[in-house]
C-alpha cells in the first residue's frame, strides 16, 4: 500500500504522488537538452525539487537518448575553499555516476581550480556517444570561493559543451536564485552581468499544489483502499496549507494513520484533520524546526516581528531578508499586503517565538471555564491585565521581539490555559496595525483583536479605529461571536497603571486596555 510520504524524495510506486514537472514555472525541459542549455532550479524546501529531478533523470534515461545524472552538492555544506571543495564535489559525481549505472569518471588532476572541469571533460567522452546531462541538486550549499570556482569550471567548459567533449546540459538546483547565493558569495556585492555564471538560460521555480492538486493527491488513496475525505477536512486541509507540499502530505498522513488506528471510520472527518495539524505543531518536525530556527537570522527576525505586530515597513520588501523569506517559502503576498505564506507556518513560527515564555507561565489557580464548559474570557483577561502589570517590563527587558512583545504574551498566556484543550487561529500581516485571533475551545467560539498604541496617536484614536475593526471581523464571522479588544500603550511616557488598565463594553464589544 502506497503512502502519503513527508521524509525525502517521492517515488511513484512507494508514496501518493503528483507529476512534478507539472508544477514547473518558467523552464521548458524539451528545450535544455535538445538546444544544449544551462538552467537554474529554485524553490523552498519540501517543495519537490528532488522529486522532480530524480523523475526527470528516470525519464531522460528511460529515452536512451541522453546519459543523465543526478548529484547532490549537500556534503559541501559550509566547504568555502576551493582545495576541500573540488575534491568533494568530484567525489559525489563518482559516486553518483556508479548508482546510476553510468562511467564513473577518474580525477586527473590536484589542482582545485581545474579539477572539476577536467572530471566533467572525461565523464562527457566516457558518456558519449550520448550527451551527458548533470542535475546537480543543494547547489547553494556552495558559498564564497567554492561557489566562485565551481561556476567558473562550468562557464569554461560551456563554450565547448557537446557529446563527447563537456555536458551538454546542467541544471543547479537549490533554495535561492543563483545570483542571490553569488551575491552571497561576493560579500553581498550585485552580480556583475558578466561574472561569474552568465550562460544561465532560465531561472524556473516549482509551485505549491493548487486546490486541485490536493484534491487529486487524495483521490489516488480513495481509488486505492476505498478511503474518503468530507469536503470540509479536505476544504480545512487546503487553508492550512495553501498547498504547500510538506503540509498536506503531513495532514493526509497523520489524517489517514489516526482513522486507520480508530478502525471504525472510512472516511477522514474534519476533526481528524484538526488533530492532524495539532499533533504536527506540537512534535514540531524536522522542517518546521528549520523554518523555525532561521528566526534566529537577525533579518528574517525583523520581517517576522513586523508582520506579527502588523507595522508598517516602506522598505520591507525591498530588502535581503524578505527575499530570503520568500525563498525559504516564509512568506508570501496576499492582495499586495505581505503576509507569512500560510496558517500553519504562522502558528509555528509564533509557538516559537513565545515557547519559552509560555513555559514560565505558572499554571492558572483560578477559575476561567464556566460551568458550562466554555471559557470564561472576562475572567481570563481580567487575570491577564494583572499578569501584564506585574511581570512585562522584566520580561520584555529580555525578549528579542520588543515590537512584538505584547502580542506575543498575551498568546503564550492564553496558549498556557488552552493547553491544547483548543485552539487559536491568528491572521496577521505587514501593515494592518493589528492582529486578530479566533479562538475555538469545545464547540464555542471568541474574537481578540490585538491593536497598539504608539506616541503619534491617542489611545481614543486606537479604540475607536480598533472597535469598527473588530466589529467589521465579528460580522464576517457571522456575527455573535464573543468579540473583546486588547489594546496595549507602547508609547515611551504612559500614564500610571491604574489609569491605564481598564475595561468598558461598547457594542457587545469588550476593550481591554493594558
Amino acid at each position: 500500500m502506497r503512502f502519503f510520504n513527508t521524509t525525502g524524495p517521492c517515488f511513484p510506486e512507494d508514496h501518493y504522488m503528483l507529476p512534478p514537472e507539472d508544477r514547473l514555472v518558467g523552464a521548458q525541459l524539451d528545450r535544455y537538452i535538445r538546444d544544449k542549455l544551462y538552467w537554474c532550479l529554485h524553490a523552498p524546501r519540501q517543495t519537490g525539487k528532488t522529486t522532480f529531478l530524480l523523475s526527470w533523470q528516470r525519464k531522460i534515461s528511460a529515452g536512451n537518448d541522453a546519459a543523465a545524472c543526478y548529484v547532490s552538492l549537500e556534503r559541501c555544506q559550509g566547504i568555502t575553499e576551493p582545495e576541500r571543495a573540488m575534491p568533494a564535489i568530484c567525489e559525489a559525481i563518482r559516486e553518483s555516476a556508479g548508482k546510476s549505472d553510468l562511467p564513473v569518471p577518474e580525477v586527473e588532476t590536484a589542482e582545485p581550480y581545474s579539477m572539476l572541469s577536467a572530471v566533467l571533460t572525461d565523464w562527457a567522452k566516457l558518456a558519449a556517444p550520448k550527451p551527458l546531462v548533470i542535475l546537480f541538486d543543494e547547489t547553494d550549499v556552495l558559498e564564497g570561493n567554492a561557489l566562485v570556482s565551481f561556476l567558473r569550471q562550468l562557464r569554461g567548459g560551456f563554450a565547448t559543451r557537446g557529446v563527447g567533449v563537456f555536458p551538454v546540459s546542467i541544471a543547479l538546483v537549490g533554495l535561492r536564485d543563483l545570483k542571490d547565493y553569488i551575491t552571497a558569495a561576493k560579500g553581498g556585492v550585485p552580480v556583475n552581468p558578466g561574472s561569474p555564471f552568465n550562460i544561465k538560460e532560465d531561472s524556473a521555480v516549482i509551485s505549491n499544489f493548487t486546490k486541485t492538486d490536493t484534491e487529486h493527491l487524495f483521490a489516488q488513496r480513495t481509488e486505492e483502499t476505498g478511503q474518503r475525505i468530507e469536503a470540509d477536512a479536505l476544504e480545512y486541509v487546503w487553508e492550512q496549507s495553501k498547498g504547500q507540499p510538506w503540509i498536506v502530505n503531513s495532514l493526509f498522513k497523520r489524517a489517514t494513520i489516526r482513522v486507520l488506528k480508530e478502525d471504525c471510520y472510512d472516511t477522514v472527518k474534519l476533526e481528524h484533520v484538526r488533530e492532524a495539524r495539532e499533533q504536527i505543531v506540537l512534535a514540531r518536525e524536522t522542517h518546521l524546526e528549520s523554518l523555525a530556527y532561521r528566526l534566529k537570522d537577525k533579518g528574517i527576525h525583523h520581517v517576522m516581528e513586523t508582520l506579527i505586530s502588523g507595522a508598517s515597513d516602506p522598505a520591507l520588501t525591498e530588502s535581503n531578508a524578505w527575499q530570503l523569506c520568500l525563498d525559504l517559502g516564509l512568506t508570501a503576498k496576499e492582495n499586495g499586503t505581505p503576509v507569512i505564506a500560510n496558517p500553519m507556518y504562522r502558528e509555528v513560527i509564533v509557538r516559537q517565538m513565545s515557547y519559552s515564555t509560555q513555559d514560565a507561565i505558572p499554571r492558572p489557580e483560578w477559575q476561567w471555564e464556566k460551568p458550562d464548559g466554555s471559557l470564561d474570557m472576562d475572567t481570563l483577561l481580567k487575570e491577564f491585565q494583572v499578569f501584564w502589570r506585574r511581570n512585562s517590563e522584566l520580561w520584555e527587558a529580555k525578549s528579542d521581539y520588543t515590537e512584538a512583545f505584547p502580542h506575543l504574551l498575551l498568546m503564550a498566556f492564553l496558549q498556557r490555559v488552552l493547553n491544547g484543550g483548543g485552539y487559536i487561529n491568528r491572521e496577521y500581516a505587514a501593515g494592518r496595525g493589528r492582529m486578530d485571533l479566533f479562538i475555538e475551545y469545545k464547540g464555542y467560539q471568541y474574537i481578540i483583536e490585538i491593536k497598539l498604541v504608539h506616541s503619534y496617536e491617542t489611545p481614543g484614536e486606537v479604540k475607536a479605529e480598533g472597535l469598527k475593526q473588530t466589529a467589521r471581523y465579528r460580522e464576517s464571522m457571522g456575527g455573535g461571536v464573543p468579540s473583546y479588544l486588547v489594546i496595549f500603550d507602547r508609547r515611551m511616557e504612559k500614564p500610571a497603571w491604574d489609569a491605564r488598565l481598564k475595561w468598558s463594553v461598547d457594542g457587545g464589544i469588550t476593550t481591554v486596555e493594558c
